[in-house]
């Protein structure tokens, strides 16, 4: 390659200019930057041109090059359905003008031909995923497919980091690295509150002994506006609605939509996207053929063809969820509708960025709120935008099961010596500190099968030749490669018409419960289930009555811990103004004014330093209701905590309820919550046994052993099998419970054990999170109330509670009565 300054950005520039384009200051500042021979991150608004800031360089650089063959410019992406995009924009300047450059697509379903033809004949830029990336380095010839790579490219990497796919991603660089010492890495992202730390986490630490370069990070000025208007109803009492009873207020979200205008309508869950579709395709039957549903268990083929039709104006209204949250360019889309909070300010930015993509463009958001209080999250979500703060991400710390599966990915490979690459795992961010104890038990384990599985030659993996770790056995290393990957959700049943094409995937779980000639609705289709065969669930059209929606595990958000401090200062600003000392100064909480004066009537609006418990009798038994406002999954752990401790106090069974705001415990009558919080306050907020308590309250080693299994699989202690041969979710539960067993009994120092255990610490219960509540809550005013019946802000936990019960009544019908029951009581 020429010298930086050598290489001339006029190519770039006039193409520029024949799109009548003048380069950002950012941009330029990124070319600059990469052609110097820097690395780092850039972070502007969506819809700012980022993709062409990380790109131009690279691509000016290669034409400038005197060898122009092989793979220069490696762009990897979180979503398939982000490459077909990314490889349209990257053609179009190379097309229009010429330029002698090849870009490929290289992901899970780029076909057999292709992929062998780039191994034979790479383009100049190709387009992956940090799985197909993974997978290239487990072939032989993965040293001359890279030999002539300069960059790569990050995107979406805010998505990506603070999962196992970022941690798969860190490690494959550092391997790229240690072949191209002079590999220059750029992220970009969009929604990142931790920028430092999300830079070097993308560029790698240094090696052992070196000075650490640090990465550049390339921001902009460019600011895009986010217009939010809320549904309002025409009046709010006392008693607020709950989940997805918002869609009785259907009607309201109908009269906001305009036939004409490109809409993208968010929900948090695949559940209610479906159920949402459902209601507008019968509220608004002339939307036929103009409204669509989109979610990642919808067959891909379904979900391109949307996009397609979004992108050419013929679909209107597109029901989604997170399956479109990120860069798929979208620019005909003119308004975003928000169902529901996005408990997460950077969320609700990366949405809004889907109207409006163009730079300095104004992203129209219209919230539609399924619960009363959730007037409460958008006034602190507005809040929380205007101070121009956004959630951070952390990087897993030294997954033991991903660094397993690279290792095995390696030997697949080009093989590696033990020694060296220690300090090649180290330069990887999330594993700069792996102790050298971690590294042998990863080497013992793989290459011996470790203390309990060193008899079955399968767990025997790598073999020793001139110093190479390698895989020798080809069943061990095809299977291996067919299981590359840190996705570890439920086992999917394929969703087929009888006689027609594939629908999408559902869980086990769902189908196995359903019989011969249940129908229910999925991916926007009424259905009749027909019967299972081979993993695959055959239906037919039915125009049968149904409300049976399939549910997928995992798809509850919590409040982010930026959103929970503005929700609490919401909260503290609310008791302010009824006090006569401040104001209702957003349009959610001066709709919410007369819900907010019931709960102080009953009971109380806790300011910002105080904890607010109420208790109260009803027929069903003693309830204790606690307001931390720390999120749902915090609450969980904090209400197993205190209904554990209050038994070890006087025993009793208790029943816990959580949601966003609060959590409740139900005992049967006559328990004496009051007189055992007035006594042991202090120990229900202490810290002190605290994992010890949590082990106890929530039957720990359950958890860890559900963790387990998808550690067995990332690690490859459990496979999947071959195509046509794959396991069942039961089958693939039993080998892991299994191990787990063997483990504990034989191995209780085993790394993966360990990792189970932690991963349940601190994210599935979120430990660190738990702890500092408490300390927060420690120094909090305790404020204990006794009230004659549930207050509003206790409401939404009632019937969170309901929902989660065996009835002959619907949701409605009981809330409705525990309403009537209420007013009553107050007449």
């Amino acid at each position: 390659m020429k010298a930086a300054q050598q290489i001339s950005l006029d190519p770039i520039l006039t193409w520029f200019q024949r799109q009548s384009w003048t380069p950002l200051p950012f941009q330029q500042e990124a070319w600059d930057a990469y052609l110097c021979g820097e690395s780092g991150l850039i972070q502007v608004p969506t819809g700012s041109g980022k993709t062409y800031a990380a790109v131009m360089g690279p691509i000016a650089e290669l034409l400038a090059a005197e060898h122009k063959k092989g793979l220069h410019l490696l762009y990897v992406t979180p979503l398939r359905a982000l490459s077909r995009d990314l490889a349209l924009a990257i053609q179009k300047p190379i097309a229009e003008m010429g330029w002698p450059l090849q870009v490929g697509i290289r992901n899970g379903d780029t076909g057999s031909y292709e992929r062998g033809k780039q191994l034979r004949s790479p383009p100049q830029i190709l387009i992956t995923t940090p799985e197909s990336l993974s997978l290239l380095l487990a072939n032989p010839k993965a040293n001359e497919l890279f030999a002539d790579l300069h960059g790569v490219v990050l995107d979406e990497w805010h998505e990506l980091m603070g999962s196992k796919r970022g941690t798969q991603t860190e490690l494959c660089l550092s391997w790229l690295r240690s072949q191209r010492p002079k590999l220059r890495i750029w992220a970009i992202s969009a929604t990142i509150g931790n920028l430092d730390e999300a830079a070097c986490s993308a560029v790698g630490a240094a090696h052992p002994g070196k000075q650490a370069t640090k990465p550049r990070l390339i921001c902009s000025n460019i600011k895009r506006s986010t217009a939010i208007r809320s549904l309002l109803p025409d009046s709010i009492d006392g008693f607020p609605w709950a989940g997805h009873l918002g869609l009785r207020r259907y009607e309201d979200l109908v009269a906001a939509l305009e036939p004409g205008i490109s809409t993208l309508l968010f929900t948090n869950t695949r559940n209610q996207a479906e159920r949402w579709h459902q209601c507008l395709r019968y509220a608004c039957p002339e939307m036929e053929g103009s409204l669509a549903l989109h979610h990642s268990a919808i067959d891909r083929t379904e979900r391109e063809a949307i996009e397609a039709a979004v992108k050419a104006g013929s679909l209107r209204w597109v029901v989604c969820t997170s399956s479109l949250d990120l860069g798929v360019d979208f620019q005909p889309v003119e308004k975003v509708v928000q169902i529901g909070s996005a408990k997460n300010v950077a969320r609700l930015l990366q949405r809004a960025g889907r109207s409006a993509h163009t730079p300095g463009g104004t992203s129209q958001v219209l919230f539609m709120p399924t619960n009363a209080l959730e007037l409460l999250e958008l006034s602190a979500l507005r809040r929380g935008l205007a101070e121009g703060l956004v959630e951070e991400r952390r990087a897993p710390n030294a997954p033991i099961d991903v660094l397993l599966q690279h290792l095995t990915t390696l030997a697949c490979g080009p093989g590696f010596e033990a020694d060296k690459e220690l300090a090649v795992i180290r330069t990887a961010w999330s594993y700069r500190k792996l102790s050298d104890s971690d590294w042998q038990w990863c080497l013992n384990f793989l290459e011996h099968g470790g203390d309990c599985l060193n008899a079955y030659p399968r767990y025997r993996k790598l073999e020793r030749e001139d110093n190479r770790c390698l895989v020798k056995e080809k069943t061990i290393a095809r299977l291996h490669r067919m299981n590359i990957g840190t996705i570890t959700a439920d086992r999917s049943i394929t969703v087929r018409f009888v006689r027609g094409v594939v629908l999408g995937h559902v869980e086990e779980a769902f189908i196995s419960r359903l019989k011969a000639g249940d129908v229910f609705f999925f991916a926007g289709r009424q259905l009749e289930f027909i019967r299972l065969r081979e993993m695959t669930a055959y239906v037919k059209a039915s125009s049968k009555k149904t409300n049976m929606v399939p549910a997928w595990s995992g798809g509850q958000m919590a409040l982010s811990d930026l959103l929970s401090q503005h929700l609490r200062t919401e909260v503290d600003r609310c008791a302010k103004a009824l006090a006569g000392q401040a104001e209702l100064d957003s349009p959610e909480l001066q709709a919410l004014e007369p819900l907010l004066e019931r709960q102080k009537q009953i009971s109380r609006l806790p300011l910002q330093n105080e904890l607010l418990v109420e208790v109260c009798n009803s027929r069903e038994g003693s309830h204790l209701y606690a307001y931390p406002f720390e999120g749902r999954f915090v609450h969980e752990g904090m209400g197993f905590l205190w209904a554990w401790r209050l038994t070890r106090k006087q025993a009793s069974t208790i029943t816990v309820s959580v949601n966003d705001y609060g959590f409740e415990l139900l005992a049967p009558k006559g328990y004496p919550f009051e007189e055992l919080f007035e006594v042991y306050s202090d120990e229900l907020l202490s810290n002190v046994d605290l994992d010890l308590d949590l082990e106890q309250a929530i039957n720990l080693s359950e958890l860890c052993r559900r963790r387990f299994r998808g550690i067995a699989q990332i690690s490859g202690l459990v496979l999947n099998g071959f195509p046509g041969k794959s396991k069942s979710g039961g089958q693939l539960q039993i080998s892991a419970a299994l191990l787990f067993d063997v483990f504990n009994r034989h191995e209780p120092n085993n790394r993966l054990l360990a990792q189970a255990r932690s991963e349940v610490l601190t994210e599935q219960l979120d430990l660190p999170r738990i702890t500092g509540a408490l300390q927060r809550l420690k120094r909090c005013n305790l404020q204990l109330e006794r009230t004659v019946r549930p207050s509003p802000f206790a409401f939404p936990l009632l019937a969170e509670r309901l929902n989660n019960r065996m009835s002959n009544e619907s949701l409605l019908q009981r809330l409705e009565r525990l309403r009537e029951e209420a007013e009553r009581a107050e007449n």
